[in-house]
């Protein structure tokens, strides 16, 4: 666990060697976990909890149980959300990743380096001490941050959660909340001071009932102080003629809790298009029966004809309108 130190202690290397590598991670190569600890007993990540102005220990373990030794390069980072609620870090650390520091060697003499290059032999585990200089005006609340190895055309990371003592602010929104392609769009902004385990419940309501009921669950993410993601939520079989009301709430650990809603109207627009298209025929049809070009005159009568105009005219056989001779 972290402990703290005097700001001048300076950290040390230790290479044990590996009795035996486990066959996925020799499968997968080399590997960086949390010293005596990792997944194997349930530390995944660090956490450390310290005043501003103290200094924080801890270390990380890189194993590599391959045949040859390799080199890796260490640095601290700031941890960060993708757009999608993906973990991640920044390539410029600025909170605690600028607060990670290494042992290392300048001018001949062991000093706290960003960045420290790291050669491992075959077949060893070498223990990376580092420390975490907490600054006199650290915001109190979370700083997340991490320790990522890369080399050998791969890159790792081990997540370290640091807490600042003091009061922390929980707050978390839902915005802008949208229906199409077959899924609810929503966003999530965490606007406090700790990092949130967000769980949503949707609920859609129709002219005619319930469309859609999902009860609260977890996201299966962590959302960072002051990150924004993006994120949808399936809905494959929305009615083809309706109005809904769709309403998302989320809540998180410490009385979190945020609501969006979001009107939506369904419509047939092809079957509309079609009928609209059937009644413009019908209409256009009714039209042209309807209208008589001008001089357009009425269907013969046998024997005579009726002028349009009603002026008297003498009636004349077909055979004189013919011209037919008898």
């Amino acid at each position: 666990m972290p402990y703290a130190l005097p700001a001048a202690r300076v950290l040390g290397l230790t290479l044990l060697l590996l009795s035996a590598a486990p066959t996925a991670l020799a499968a997968e190569g080399w590997s960086v976990v949390p010293a005596a600890g990792g997944a194997a007993d349930g530390r995944s990540s660090v956490y450390a909890e310290g005043a501003p102005g103290t200094v924080l220990q801890d270390a990380v373990s890189v194993l590599n149980p391959g045949p040859r030794p390799l080199t890796l390069r260490l640095r601290g980072a700031d941890a960060d959300n993708t757009a999608d609620g993906a973990f991640t870090v920044r390539e410029r650390p600025a909170d605690e990743g600028a607060w990670i520091a290494f042992a290392g060697h300048a001018d001949g003499r062991r000093t706290a380096v960003r960045e420290l290059s790291l050669r491992v032999p075959a077949h060893t585990r070498a223990d990376v001490p580092f420390t975490i200089g907490v600054p006199a005006g650290a915001a109190p609340g979370d700083h997340p941050g991490a320790i990522v190895a890369s080399g050998e055309g791969r890159v790792s990371a081990v997540r370290v959660q640091l807490r600042v003592p003091g009061p922390a602010l929980s707050a978390l929104t839902v915005e802008h909340v949208r229906v199409g392609g077959g899924r609810i769009s929503y966003e999530l902004v965490n606007r406090g001071t700790t990092v949130l385990a967000p769980r949503l419940a949707v609920h859609v309501g129709g002219a005619f009932g319930t469309l859609l009921d999902r009860g609260p669950r977890a996201l299966r993410f962590e959302l960072l102080p002051g990150r924004r993601v993006t994120l949808h939520e399936a809905w494959t079989d929305p009615p083809a003629l309706d109005a809904a009301d769709v309403r998302l709430t989320v809540t998180a650990a410490g009385g979190v809790r945020s609501t969006a809603t979001a009107a939506v109207r369904f419509v047939p627009w092809g079957a509309v298009a079609g009928a609209g298209g059937a009644l413009a025929a019908l209409g256009a049809l009714f039209a042209v029966r309807r209208r008589r070009p001008a001089g357009v005159r009425r269907p013969w009568r046998r024997g005579r004809r009726v002028r349009d105009d009603g002026a008297n005219e003498q009636p004349r056989t077909e055979v004189e309108l013919t011209g037919a001779v008898s």
